[in-house]
């Protein structure tokens, strides 16, 4: 009997834990939110991460995606198919320049072009 509950707690665990795993789709528009506010007005964005408004809006956004965004995509499309479901940033209209993203081939850390 006990083996049988840690066999279903351990279940349990890796079922759950597969939903850190997905396109984190509340939670990337939130930072999308974030860019485009600084780049609009970084005053702003400045007193809404002091207040603590995107702190807390990332956070919140973590636990809904966790509980259905991830869940769905991992289990009913990713998990079988072995394709990840991408996420397409909004592309705030720069102002004052852009910085590129590292991952980008012509990414350089510090360079606004």
């Amino acid at each position: 009997m006990r083996k049988l509950r840690l066999a279903c707690a351990l279940l349990a665990l890796t079922t759950v834990s597969a939903c850190l795993a997905g396109p984190h789709q509340v939670r990337r528009t939130v930072d999308d939110w974030d860019a485009k506010t600084y780049a609009s007005s970084p005053w702003l964005d400045g007193v809404l991460w002091f207040i603590p408004v995107f702190p807390l809006c990332t956070y919140g956004a973590g636990i809904v995606d966790f509980f259905t965004g991830d869940a769905y995509a991992f289990w009913f499309k990713d998990a079988w198919d072995g394709k990840g479901t991408g996420f397409t940033h909004f592309t705030p209209e720069a102002t004052d320049g852009s910085m590129s993203s590292l991952l980008n081939d012509d990414g350089k850390f510090l360079e606004i072009k």
